[in-house]
C-alpha cells in the first residue's frame, strides 16, 4: 500500500517508520529541509509516562490566575479575537473537573506507558543514541500545599502500575545530588523512576535516516497547500511542487493539522500553545541535574542532555506567532540558576521557542476519521516525545488493518463530535493556509538571547 505522511516531527517520523516496517510503499512531506525541525526540535527531553496529564484539572481556572500573576509566570495569555482559541479556552475550563481529569489522564498514561515501551524496543533494535538516560523525572515541591495535592496522581499511577515513590528532602537529594547545594528551596518530591530523558531532535534525525535506508522517500522543502477529495476518500495531496496520491494518508502535522482538515469540515479542537527552551552547556557536572528535575512551582523542566543542560515550560496562548519573548527566557534562566547554580553556563543559552499541538482534554488525537484512508496523529501537545514511538505503531497497526496493541477508546477523533460527523467533501483544496509557511526561528545564543 503507498501511504503519504504529512509532516516529519517525531511523530511523523516515527509513524513513517512503522509503515515501512511493515511493508509499506512510504512518503513523508515536510516544509522544511530536515526531519523534526519545528516542534521537535528543542523541546524539553523527557520521555515522561509518569508525568502524563492533563492541564485541565480541579482547581486550574483559580490556579491559573495566580499563574498570571507570577513574576516567572507559567502561562501566558495574549488576547486577541482568535475564536478558536477562545472555543479551546472553554471546551479546556468544560475538563477541569475531577471526574474528567480522571479519565483523560488514565488515556494519556495508557498510551504513554505503551509508547516507552516502544521506544525501549526500537532502541534495542536500531541502536540509536540521543544523548538517552532512563533514571527518572523528580517533581520537585517547593511548598507543603503541592506536597498534599498528589494523591489524585498517585491513585491514577497505582490503577495503571506506574512506579512511583514519594520523597522528602534527603530523599530528593540522593536522587539528584546537585540539589544538596540549594536545599532550603524545596520540601521533596514525586519521583518517577520509569521516566527516561533524550534529545528528540537527535533522535527524529537519526530514526529518519534509518527510514530513508529503508526505502522511505522523504520529500522535504515542500509545502503542503490541501487535500483532495473524491468519491468519499482522499484522492490526492495538494503541494507547491505537484499533487502526490497515495492509498492512505496520514496528518502529523502538529498545530497545523487543524487548518488542513477544516476545508473537508473536520474539525479537531487542536490549537498552537507555545512553549519555550533554553539549552546551556554544563560547566559543572557535579552541579547539573542527573535526569529530569521537573519544578512543579514554575511548570519548568530541567534535563540533562549529555554536556548540555535543556531548561523548557511556559505556556503561552498567542496563536501561530513564533516571536521570542525575552521575559519567558529570563524565566528559564531562573529556574536553572535557583535550582542548579554552578551547573551551566546562562551566558551562552540557545533561546528557542515552539508551537505544542494541544487539546482541551489532554489527550492526543491518533486514529482514523470518517474517511476510510485518512488518518490523525496529532495534538499530543508536550507529549509528543513521550508519546511517539507508541503512535507511530499504532498508526502502522490501524493503516495494516490490525488490531492496535491497546485500547484506542478516547484516543480518536470520535470523542469530538464536530470532528467525527462533519467530513463535508470538497473536490479541490483550499489555499487559505498562509500560517503555514511559518519557519522555526533559528535558536538565539549567546549575549544575544538575552537582549
Amino acid at each position: 500500500m503507498k501511504v503519504i505522511v504529512l509532516g516529519s516531527g517525531v511523530i511523523g517520523t516515527t509513524s513513517a517508520w512503522h509503515l515501512a516496517q511493515a511493508g509499506h510503499e512510504v512518503t513523508v512531506i515536510d516544509r522544511q529541509d530536515s526531519a523534526g525541525k519545528e516542534t521537535s526540535y528543542a523541546n524539553a527531553g523527557e520521555v515522561s509516562p509518569g508525568y502524563s496529564a492533563p492541564w485541565a484539572g480541579p482547581g486550574v481556572p483559580v490556579k491559573a490566575i495566580k499563574w498570571l500573576l507570577m513574576q516567572h509566570r507559567p502561562l501566558v495569555i495574549r488576547p486577541n479575537l482568535d475564536m478558536a482559541m477562545i472555543r479551546w479556552g472553554l471546551q479546556m475550563l468544560r475538563n477541569c473537573t475531577a471526574a474528567r481529569y480522571e479519565v483523560n489522564k488514565g488515556r494519556m498514561v495508557r498510551l504513554a506507558e505503551y509508547s516507552r515501551d516502544v521506544l525501549r524496543e526500537m532502541r534495542a533494535e536500531l541502536g540509536l543514541a540521543y544523548d538517552e538516560r532512563s533514571q527518572g523525572t523528580l517533581q520537585l515541591f517547593r511548598t507543603q500545599k503541592q506536597l498534599d495535592g498528589t494523591g489524585a496522581d498517585i491513585e491514577v499511577l497505582k490503577r495503571y502500575g506506574v512506579r512511583f515513590e514519594l520523597l522528602d528532602r534527603a530523599g530528593c537529594i540522593r536522587h539528584e545530588p546537585a540539589l544538596a547545594r540549594v536545599q532550603d528551596k524545596f520540601l521533596g518530591g514525586l519521583l518517577l523512576p520509569g521516566d527516561e530523558t533524550g534529545d528528540c531532535f537527535k533522535f527524529t534525525q537519526s530514526l529518519a535516516a534509518r527510514a530513508a535506508q529503508a526505502g522511505v522517500n522523504f520529500r522535504y522543502d515542500t509545502a503542503i497547500e490541501g487535500l483532495l477529495s473524491e468519491g468519499g476518500r482522499i484522492s490526492g495531496v495538494v503541494t507547491d511542487r505537484g499533487t502526490l496520491s497515495a492509498d492512505a494518508y496520514l496528518v502529523a502535522m502538529g498545530s497545523y493539522s487543524p487548518k488542513l482538515l477544516a476545508p473537508l469540515g473536520i474539525d479537531i479542537p487542536v490549537y498552537p500553545v507555545k512553549g519555550y527552551s533554553i539549552t546551556v552547556p554544563i560547566i559543572d557536572a557535579s552541579g547539573a541535574p542527573e535526569s529530569t528535575v521537573m519544578d512543579e512551582t514554575h511548570k519548568v523542566a530541567v534535563t540533562r542532555l549529555g554536556g548540555r543542560i535543556r531548561v523548557g515550560g511556559t505556556a503561552e496562548l498567542a496563536g501561530y506567532t513564533l516571536q521570542l519573548h525575552e521575559a519567558r527566557e529570563r524565566t528559564l534562566k531562573h529556574v536553572v540558576t535557583d535550582l542548579f547554580p554552578a551547573g551551566g553556563d546562562v551566558a551562552q543559552a540557545e533561546f528557542w521557542c515552539g508551537l505544542r499541538p494541544m487539546t482541551p482534554d489532554g489527550t492526543p488525537v491518533v486514529g482514523g476519521t470518517r474517511l476510510p484512508n485518512l488518518y490523525l496523529a496529532t495534538g499530543h501537545g508536550t507529549l509528543g516525545w513521550t508519546m511517539a514511538a507508541g503512535t507511530g505503531r499504532l498508526m502502522a497497526d490501524l493503516i495494516s488493518g490490525r488490531a492496535p496493541a491497546i485500547d484506542m477508546e478516547g484516543l480518536t477523533a470520535e470523542r469530538y463530535p464536530r470532528a467525527w460527523r462533519g467530513a463535508t467533501l470538497r473536490l479541490a483544496p483550499t489555499r487559505s493556509a498562509a500560517g503555514w509557511t511559518a519557519t522555526t526561528p533559528a535558536p538565539r545564543a549567546g549575549a544575544a538571547a538575552s537582549r
